[in-house]
């Protein structure tokens, strides 16, 4: 881990994600895992593993995200409060995220748009 990474790191570690943070997390996850080069962990599902018979390219390629699916999962964990971490335990990241974004997501586009609603209908 370079320095880089562990100051990024420390935008998570700063405050653990306890769903009314969810859209200011979520936005410091991605900037650390752009700058460790692992976006790709929580934007597309687990590939599926390649045959036996696979060229060592592919076999490689998989290795790396199921690396970097660990590695995501583990410092996502690591930044929710303890009772998000019991929910999520058992998924990878990809599925945190998907789940994280279904419950918290709508909540905070909802909310924030009220305000707005409410100078509208003012008029």
């Amino acid at each position: 881990m370079t320095n880089n990474t562990i100051s990024l790191r420390s935008l998570l570690e700063k405050e653990k994600l306890n769903g009314i943070n969810f859209l200011d997390w979520f936005r410091n996850l991605r900037i650390v895992l752009k700058q460790e080069r692992k976006e790709h962990v929580i934007e597309e599902p687990v590939p599926d593993e390649p045959a036996a018979n696979a060229p060592r390219a592919d076999k490689d390629k998989f290795k790396k995200y199921m690396d970097d699916m660990v590695d995501v999962g583990c410092l996502m964990l690591a930044t929710m409060d303890s009772e998000l971490q019991k929910q999520h335990e058992n998924m990878v990241a990809y599925e945190m995220i998907q789940n994280l974004e279904e419950i918290y997501e709508g909540k905070h586009v909802r909310r924030g748009m009220r305000p707005l609603k409410h100078c509208f209908n003012a008029r």
